[in-house]
């Protein structure tokens, strides 16, 4: 434990002003204290030192010009973290709140994440502070093609293959695919998340959100419970909350919530998913324009509230920190019995212990949402062998990965002493690979 806390105080040292970087590598690196008192050789080696600082880091500027002809700067990172156990993987985010705080814990996250898959991936995270509310898709295609100008020359498909998350959809990925291969003059599978068309892969769209329902459902599956007339609370509109939501309903649960960065709507009857997507989806509106066209909906401005709305099952799919201590208590107070995280980190620390301390059975991002992750990598092999796999065979196979994801961080935590802590068992099984194949490359 000492040697935990000294690693700690360094980093803080060494990257101040980094709230979210430092809440992330706390959380991980205190729950490893049971493996690293069984093996003093990570101490000898500075394993963890190595383990917490990211290989490299990436800054540039991406300047673009707007729709009036004016020249506009903004802010590009590429984080890559960790490539013990495969080339660095790792969405792009395009959000004004992206700074390197941020990138970095979504990094280190992501090192365990897909290590968790059991595919060979390392860990790595991008993105810019661009913002792309109110802009047209010409302003969006130059600020893509000027940001992959900088960035190409850092990625490869056997170096870093990055891929979308918050703000970095279908469209996006397709502006910064077409200039990296008119940069390299060559058609790789340098990112995933690629249209059907050139590349991409079916289920990829869907599969965070599948993802985080299937290991919810192995979890509900080993307590002898399922989905069938659940009620469900998910926060975000977007791509994860969405195919979250269409897997639950398909496995009997009633969805009666969701929401935006305005506000929330409620829908005692179970929300109607098809209106939800041609709002989002179609035409990039805004959520309350569902109560305006559902008899009998309900919205309410402002976030917080829809953690008070009783549900068997929440899954915060927004953004991180959305999920506090005092909605925790709001949750547990309206009967919740299962939180699996769909964004990464949602959950604050003291609002996990609100949950796990109540019996509720919390599934932590680096688990639940490794879904979109596991089926990049799918694409990636099958980008490699020239190849489409079916919607089927890529479903089940994403089926398969998320339910052995659960097993494996049940099985880390039963070893350890702390049975029933999914959140330590996901840290202890993503950690001990990478760790071992830290320690076999030597000091690197």
């Amino acid at each position: 434990m000492q040697y935990i806390q000294a690693v700690l105080a360094d980093l803080k040292q060494n990257h101040p002003n980094e709230p979210e970087f430092h809440q992330a590598a706390e959380e991980i690196l205190l729950s490893l204290a049971p493996v690293v008192m069984q093996h003093p050789e990570y101490e000898a080696a500075a394993l963890l030192e190595r383990f917490v600082e990211p290989e490299r880091v990436v800054m540039f500027r991406v300047p673009w010009v707007d729709d009036a002809g004016k020249v506009r700067v903004n802010r590009g990172y590429r984080v890559q973290f960790n490539s013990a156990i495969g080339p660095y993987k790792g969405g792009l985010r395009f959000h004004p709140s992206v700074n390197l705080s941020v990138l970095k814990f979504l990094g280190l996250e992501q090192v365990l994440k897909n290590s968790l898959t059991g595919l060979p991936i390392g860990g790595g995270k991008g993105g810019s502070d661009f913002d792309l509310k109110g802009k047209s898709d010409g302003e969006v295609m130059r600020f893509c093609q000027s940001f992959m100008t900088e960035l190409f020359r850092h990625i490869g498909q056997d170096t870093d293959v990055p891929a979308g998350d918050i703000g970095v959809g279908g469209r996006e990925i397709g502006y910064l695919f077409g200039q990296y291969k008119r940069l390299q003059n060559e058609h790789t599978g340098v990112l995933t998340g690629r249209g059907l068309s050139y590349g991409g892969s079916l289920v990829r769209t869907e599969a965070t959100g599948y993802g985080l329902i299937y290991i919810l459902e192995e979890a509900m599956r080993r307590r002898g419970e399922g989905l069938q007339g659940k009620r469900v609370v998910i926060s975000g509109a977007g791509n994860v909350a969405i195919y979250a939501c269409e897997k639950a309903q398909a496995l009997g649960a009633k969805v009666v919530a969701m929401y935006d960065s305005d506000g929330f709507i409620y829908d005692k009857e179970g929300i109607r998913l098809e209106v939800v997507k041609e709002i989002k989806e179609g035409r990039r509106g805004r959520i309350k324009e569902y109560a305006e066209r559902v008899a009998g909906a309900e919205y309410h401005t402002g976030c917080r509230g829809i953690w008070g709305i009783p549900c068997d099952v929440a899954l915060p799919c927004a953004t991180q920190n959305e999920l506090d201590e005092a909605s925790a208590k709001l949750l547990v107070q309206g009967g919740v019995k299962y939180v699996a995280e769909g964004a990464n980190m949602p959950t604050t620390p003291k609002a996990i212990e609100v949950l796990q301390g109540s019996g509720v059975v919390f599934l932590p991002a680096k688990a639940a949402n490794a879904g979109g992750v596991a089926t990049s990598a799918l694409e990636m092999a099958q980008s490699g062998m020239r190849l489409y796999w079916s919607f089927e065979e890529v479903d089940a196979r994403l089926k398969k990965i998320m339910a052995e994801i659960y097993r494996n961080i049940e099985d880390a935590a039963s070893r350890y002493g702390k049975a029933g802590d999914l959140a330590l068992g996901a840290n202890i099984a993503g950690f001990e690979k990478v760790a071992s194949a830290m320690l076999a490359q030597g000091i690197v």
